[in-house]
């Protein structure tokens, strides 16, 4: 049986390999390539060299854009992973009706982006309209506005991940360091957060990639008001691309730029928190 499964393997393997090579990689490599042309259509590209990224980098809309994201990012991680931490701690004590609490503060995460956007629009101006200000007044209401949104939006599935990590810890091991006199913060410093190591670096990963990739929630909740200062990454490479005739090259530079940054901050997260996991 082993044999047959490699021999037809390939065949198997075909649907899925065709379908990702024309719906990512051949669209991959085309959007590196475009992002050094001028170009109306992907027929009429003219190549430009280093131009497009020279302008990028030029423009104070995409290194505001940047500055914005990679702080709300920072907030939005730490928060996120508090929160959801201390919720598993406390929903994995064996109490009752922690299930039904579980299901509740999952279900965020099964609303879409834009959905959930607009109704923090509606909840965070109406109870800012009080103190005569709006989400768009000033940065500040905007930036915590996201924190809030991806905070509710995110906390539950996050705490999953850390109720599936809690859970496998031994519970022979907790039993044993309170015989030997730890207390709940030592074993929590020394036991449970270096055992739930593997799930930190899921979350961090995941934490971190869905707050720089933000942009549904920041296009409904702010749309980058006012003067594009609340705008994210993503949203500023989509007003660049198809907000001004002409700069989708660079627009698209934009675009592998903010791909080569995620890239490099999650494989820097995840080689330190692996480390973690290996050391302990």
């Amino acid at each position: 049986m082993h044999k047959n499964l490699k021999k037809y393997f390939p065949i198997f393997a075909l649907p899925t390999l065709a379908a990702f090579t024309i719906a990512f990689i051949i669209p991959f490599i085309m959007g590196i390539y475009l992002s050094f042309t001028e170009f109306r259509t992907v027929n009429d590209a003219k190549w430009v060299g280093f131009s497009n990224y020279v302008a990028a980098f030029q423009n104070k809309d995409f290194l505001n854009a940047l500055i914005f994201t990679a702080g709300f990012t920072v907030v939005s991680v730490i928060t996120i992973n508090i929160f959801a931490f201390t919720l598993a701690s406390l929903l994995t004590r064996g109490k009752k009706g922690t299930n039904i609490f579980r299901t509740i503060f999952f279900m965020p995460n099964l609303i879409g982006g834009i959905v959930l956007g607009y109704i923090w629009q509606l909840i965070l101006n109406g109870i800012l309209y009080k103190f005569g200000v709006t989400l768009t007044f000033a940065p500040k209401y905007g930036f915590w506005g996201l924190v809030i949104l991806m905070n509710w939006q995110l906390i539950g599935y996050m705490m999953i991940i850390y109720i599936a990590g809690i859970q496998n810890i031994p519970k022979d091991l907790i039993e044993a360091s309170k015989i030997d006199g730890a207390n709940k913060r030592q074993i929590l410093k020394n036991v449970t957060i270096p055992l739930v190591m593997p799930s930190i670096t899921i979350c961090l990963f995941l934490t971190l990639s869905n707050s720089f990739k933000l942009f549904d929630q920041n296009l409904a909740l702010t749309a980058g008001a006012p003067s594009k200062k609340t705008a994210m990454l993503a949203l500023d490479i989509y007003n660049t691309f198809y907000g001004k005739v002409g700069y989708e090259g660079v627009g698209q530079a934009k675009a592998v730029i903010f791909f080569i940054l995620v890239v490099v901050i999650a494989l820097i997260q995840l080689r330190a928190t692996r480390k973690k996991e290996v050391e302990n």
